[in-house]
């Protein structure tokens, strides 16, 4: 998922950003109310939820140029 990120446009960027923040509130639900699958998915999407912030966070700085 690393790699395919830095391909994404900013568009595709926000919305990978919603699924993964709803992914990730899901997780913690379960993770509150019974027993997880994958306990290291929630810090797995964390993680991907970063890596989308830097990302945009460059683009927004100009470190990187913006795909259309």
């Amino acid at each position: 998922m690393k790699g395919k990120l830095e391909e994404l446009t900013i568009e595709e960027l926000d919305r990978t950003l919603r699924e993964n923040r709803e992914e990730l509130r899901k997780e913690r639900f379960k993770a509150v109310t019974s027993k997880l699958d994958n306990p290291k998915k929630i810090q797995e999407l964390k993680k991907n939820i970063a890596r989308i912030l830097t990302l945009k966070n460059e683009y927004k700085l100009g470190i990187r140029s913006s795909r259309v």
